[in-house]
């Protein structure tokens, strides 16, 4: 509240001010990387990060296909082909054996490499970073790190986003800190940083009358909604630490229930455990599907939501080059999404997994 109340008495309300300054230099200096641009979301970053590193119409754009529509759609917007890519079983992420063999395989049919890779951090959870930077870097391909869902997340404990060419975050009202809307770029590379924010305020050049020599967006972050990602910042650490408890707290609840398995980091990951996932297997829980436990906890009126549907299944990319495993898939028909508000009380955490396994026993 001191950040916004400072915003209204100074009348700084607009797309620029003191708060969207600092507010980038504290992101920049929390992920420990040089440059920043607060944007109105993630998907604006990720439309600009392409921007910057020249996708056009044509081009094929690799993406994870298990993710939100939001990390491919910007892909579209530039006139590229998607190029979906499916998961290892291991981190949910971008499988590398797959990568490389989706890049060999696009530049055998278009006679040249796909010109970007997306890469997800999902639920939170660190990809493969260093095998999918060894194909990316083989193969001379820029990549773009979306972790939207991975603020404060780390691999061998370097910040997730910081790893590409270029990396996004989302600070939209369902992630782990919000700015009510909003997201960010970020790269160590100044000139691209300076680009995106040229083209996030309509583009305008250095004349005294509006002149425009480029086609621009209006995507720019408000001064008070960076006044609020300030403040949300401060207790962003915090909020990894409640996420976390989420985590733990349903694991112990429901790990050696039969038929549900939690995900696990790996020996060098730290995940900020944004959602807490669980995998249901009717095999071993006399016949209870995932669909039995999300519809179960809704009598409760407790949501809960499948996992991402994978973007080769999605009507509109259905025509889009898949290189797919079945892993996305499989995850979808059989993961769950817990409640993991940063917010729950102990109360709440109880109360969710007591409805989990009174259904699992067969009670409603």
């Amino acid at each position: 509240m001191k950040f916004i109340t400072e915003a209204f008495e100074t009348n700084w309300v607009s797309p620029v001010g003191p708060n969207l300054n600092a507010f980038e230099e504290e992101l920049s200096k929390y992920n420990r990387i040089g440059h920043c641009a607060a944007l109105s979301s993630g998907t604006a970053a990720i439309h600009l990060a392409l921007i910057v590193l020249g996708v056009k119409a044509g081009d094929d754009v690799i993406c994870s296909t298990f993710t939100f529509s939001a990390s491919c759609n910007p892909i579209v917007y530039v006139g590229a082909t998607p190029v979906f890519v499916d998961s290892e079983a291991e981190t949910w992420n971008m499988d590398p054996t797959l990568l490389e063999e989706a890049i060999l395989d696009r530049r055998a049919k278009t006679g040249k490499n796909p010109s970007a890779i997306i890469l997800v951090h999902l639920y939170g959870m660190p990809a493969k970073v260093e095998a999918i930077l060894a194909v990316a870097n083989r193969h001379g391909i820029p990549v773009i790190e979306d972790a939207a869902e991975a603020l404060g997340s780390t691999y061998k404990e370097r910040r997730l986003g910081t790893f590409g060419d270029l990396g996004i975050y989302s600070f939209n009202g369902n992630k782990i800190i919000t700015t009510s809307g909003g997201g960010a770029l970020v790269s160590e590379n100044e000139t691209w940083i300076q680009k995106a924010k040229f083209l996030a305020t309509q583009a305008r050049d250095a004349a005294p009358h509006y002149q425009h020599s480029e086609i621009g967006y209006n995507y720019r972050l408000s001064n008070i909604c960076a006044g609020i990602g300030r403040g949300q910042l401060r207790v962003l650490d915090e909020r990894i630490k409640q996420r976390r408890a989420n985590y733990t707290f349903y694991k112990e609840a429901l790990g050696l229930s039969a038929g549900l398995r939690f995900i696990e980091e790996g020996p060098d990951s730290f995940s900020n455990r944004w959602l807490t996932t669980v995998l249901v297997d009717p095999g071993q829980t006399k016949g209870v599907t995932r669909e039995d436990l999300r519809l179960g906890l809704l009598d409760h009126n407790i949501e809960s939501r499948p996992l991402w549907k994978p973007m080769h299944l999605q009507p509109i990319f259905s025509g889009a080059p898949a290189y797919a495993s079945g892993v996305a898939e499989k995850l979808f028909e059989t993961g769950l999404c817990l409640p993991s508000s940063s917010n729950l009380s102990s109360d709440d955490l109880h109360a969710v997994s007591e409805c989990i396994i009174s259904l699992l026993k067969g009670k409603k």
